[in-house]
Formats: C-alpha cells, sequence, structure tokens
C-alpha cells in the first residue's frame, strides 16, 4: 500500500536521491532539463508516494512548457525505487497525477521517454514538435488529457521561462 501526497520542501532531499539512484549520471545535462532551468514545477501534480513505512518509494514531477502560443505539461522525471519496481507504482504515480492535471484545467502532456513503456498510458510519439537539441524525435510523446488537445499543436517546445515571442 502506497500513500501519495503533494512533494514538500522537505521531500526534495529524497526526491533529489531517489532520481539519481534511478536515472544514469548526469541526468541533468539532458535537454529536458533547460526547459526546467528557473522554472517552478507544477506544485500541485509533483507527488510523492511513500510505503507503509513512509519510506519515500516514487515519485513523479511536471513543469510547464510553451508550444507557439499553446502550454503544455512537461512530465518527467518519474521514478520508482528499485525495491518496488514492478508493483504497479510508476503507472499510479502517473495516472494519479494525470487526473489531477485534467481537474486544473490542463489540457495536453508531453514527455521524453521510451515509447513503449509510455504506449500502455496512452502516450503517442508527437509529429512536429521540436524539443532543444539533442533529442531523439521518436522519443518526444504526448498525451492528450481533453480530447483533440495535440491537433495543430507544432513548433519549438520552449521554457516557461523564456519570453513569449522569444526562444
Amino acid at each position: 500500500m502506497f500513500r501519495l501526497a503533494q512533494e514538500t520542501d522537505q521531500d526534495w532531499w529524497d526526491v533529489e536521491a531517489l532520481f539519481d539512484l534511478c536515472f544514469a549520471p548526469g541526468r541533468e545535462a539532458l535537454s529536458s532539463y533547460r526547459l526546467r532551468d528557473n522554472v517552478a514545477s507544477v506544485a500541485e501534480l509533483s507527488l510523492v508516494a511513500r510505503d507503509s513505512q513512509s519510506i519515500l518509494a516514487g515519485a513523479i514531477r511536471y513543469w510547464p512548457v510553451r508550444i507557439g502560443v499553446m502550454e503544455a505539461l512537461l512530465l518527467g522525471p518519474v521514478a520508482v525505487h528499485p525495491t518496488h519496481q514492478g508493483e504497479g507504482l510508476g503507472a499510479l504515480l502517473i495516472e494519479e497525477s494525470l487526473s489531477c492535471g485534467r481537474a486544473l484545467g490542463w489540457d495536453r502532456v508531453m514527455l521524453v521517454g521510451d515509447a513503449p513503456y509510455y504506449q500502455k498510458h496512452n502516450f503517442r510519439k508527437l509529429e512536429g514538435l521540436v524539443m532543444p537539441p539533442p533529442t531523439n524525435p521518436d522519443r518526444v510523446l504526448g498525451r492528450a488529457l481533453v480530447p483533440g488537445a495535440w491537433k495543430g499543436v507544432t513548433g519549438n517546445v520552449r521554457s516557461f521561462a523564456a519570453r513569449r515571442g522569444g526562444a
């Protein structure tokens, strides 16, 4: 049994340690991290999962991004401690947070990730979006939280910190 809660400032170090454990060294050099620089995460959707002993078992974060004049959520990172992998916790974090995102009025979510895993959560390859390099376009995936939310959305994915008309 897991208890989900919004990530707090007190969770930050535990969550960062979990991400360090689950991802390759240098994860912060990835292009998706440039979209997060100087931008606050979407706090209401950034969740932690603790086990019955209150030990951090998983975490998920979201960030706002712009594509042209449209806005989207950038999912990631999401991680599950190796001792809890295979228990459905990643799916729980993804689905619960996306349900909350829809309730908060977000229309679309994107990520850079492994299509075989995220297809199970109704993510599909996005065409016409350009992530900062170097990003493999086959790993740029999206999910509409409302029908048709990705229709006609194309262009450069930009940080919320970037000026509206600029890069």
